[in-house]
């Protein structure tokens, strides 16, 4: 580095000479001196630049071994991406207001005490005029981060009138091997595509018949248990899952049906794509355990053991993000059996029970609009329901007809009309339900699955 100001001046040096060469002694001599002057100035400069860079290289040499230790460290705050340190210290808040108007036909009294005969005694939860939440919440509070690189938490706090309930609270494993992953806490079962979902989240109003019939309005809802998934790595997606659950359900289980976890379910999801712009998603489940609740039978308290299997397909055609079809189905096959007991004549009788339901559904997207329909239906292939061995005749076969239409101005609002023609009363009656619902988001929400 040094040798840079040599050269310099001597090629100043020597070009002040030849460019001097010829004039008179004092001028050279005053030439010189500035020359002189110039290179010590170059020289200065230059010496400044060779300590700088020797202090910047000392200053690096002791940082190594602190950033060594922090990129072994998997709580660096150097970890990039999904672990961002920005992201570990500022959790993804979501808060959704879900209110509706709903009319229908009949009295508040007669909605109140609509079961479906043979399958709940549970009404339906909507009264005439306005309403908050499509399942009786109408705020949710979605909180959802990185613990670490580790471990992801979520949550979600639904708001009613009446309270604070703490429906989901768990934590899922990211970085075990071999496509396990393990999910823990309090949580919706994904035994079934409808069942993971929340309200927020369905394709219409209210969830469909089957489901109303064998685990409630809202589904199994909430359960205590533990989840282990596995991904293999497969030409195809396929998932294996288990879920060993504490089975508090109110319609399938009940809290009380045995001391500890007495609900497990087993399901395999699959999905591989059609065409270029379409993807088919599929997959067997079954959901089974002890079961006691008072919800099958007025007066009644059945004790005994139940088994949902289930069956979903889903086909889904994107060509562009204007336009879109979904194509949906479940098929849901219950079988039960215990004893049923009479609570105002104290006596005791065998219960046994195979239904099944299911529903069709179709949504079609274009910009902003959606159009949807539905039907489901329960006893298509099966409707024993024997108290001692005896069939009862339970009325009518217990069907509805849906038809929906949505607007969305943008993915934190969403505007929907619709009508259900509900003949699941097995009265012979109808429901003719007409509802407007609005639904509303404010801030960063997880992902929803496919």
């Amino acid at each position: 580095m040094k040798l840079v100001p040599i050269l310099l001046g001597i090629v100043t040096f020597c070009a002040l000479t030849v460019s001097a060469f010829g004039q008179d002694t004092p001028e050279r001599l005053n030439a010189l001196e500035d020359a002189i002057k110039t290179q010590s100035r170059t020289i200065e400069e230059q010496q400044r630049t060779i300590d700088a860079m020797k202090e910047e290289m000392g200053k690096q040499k002791e940082e190594e071994p602190l950033q060594k230790s922090q990129e072994e460290s998997p709580f660096s705050s150097k970890v990039s991406g999904f672990f961002g340190g920005s992201v570990l210290t500022n959790p993804n808040i979501s808060l959704l207001m879900d209110t509706f108007v709903y009319t229908s036909n009949l009295s508040n009294s007669e909605l109140a005490n609509r079961g479906i005969p043979g399958f709940t005694t549970l009404g339906k939860d909507a009264r005439n005029g306005f309403n908050m939440g499509a399942a009786e919440d109408g705020a949710e509070l979605f909180i959802f981060a990185p613990v670490d690189p580790y471990f992801n938490l979520y949550a979600n706090i639904p708001f009613s009138d009446e309270g604070v309930a703490l429906e989901e609270i768990f934590a899922v494993t990211t970085s075990l091997p071999e496509g396990f992953q393990v999910k823990g806490g309090k949580f919706k079962s994904n035994f079934s595509r409808l069942d993971a979902q929340h309200p927020h989240q369905w394709d219409f109003f209210d969830i469909a018949l089957p489901y109303r019939a064998f685990v409630g309005n809202e589904g199994l809802g909430g359960e205590k248990g533990a989840q282990l998934t596995w991904l293999p790595a497969l030409p195809v997606y396929t998932l294996f899952c288990a879920e060993v659950l504490q089975g508090e359900n109110g319609l399938l289980f009940g809290a009380d049906a045995r001391s500890g976890p007495h609900a497990f379910s087993f399901f395999v999801k699959s999905s591989f794509e059609t065409s270029d712009n379409s993807t088919l998603y599929f997959g067997p489940s079954v959901l089974f355990g002890k079961t006691r609740n008072g919800n099958i039978v007025p007066d009644t308290d059945f004790d005994g053991s139940s088994s949902l299997y289930g069956m979903e397909a889903v086909w889904k055609w994107k060509p562009s993000k204007m336009q879109g079809l979904i194509l949906q189905s479940e098929y849901l096959y219950l079988t039960q059996h215990g004893n049923l007991t009479d609570l105002t004549a104290a006596t005791v009788e065998s219960l046994r029970r195979r239904q099944d339901g299911f529903y069709f559904q179709g949504i079609y997207q274009w910009y902003r609009w959606r159009f949807a329909a539905r039907y489901d239906m329960l006893e298509l292939f099966a409707d024993t329901f024997k108290r001692d061995g005896a069939q009862q005749e339970l009325g009518e076969t217990p069907w509805r007809a849906t038809a929906s239409i949505e607007f969305n101005p943008s993915e934190f609002t969403r505007i929907r009309l619709q009508y259900n023609h509900d003949r699941s009363g097995r009265d012979g009656r109808s429901n003719d339900e007409g509802i407007l619902q609005f639904i509303f988001g404010i801030g960063a929400h997880a992902a929803h699955t496919f």
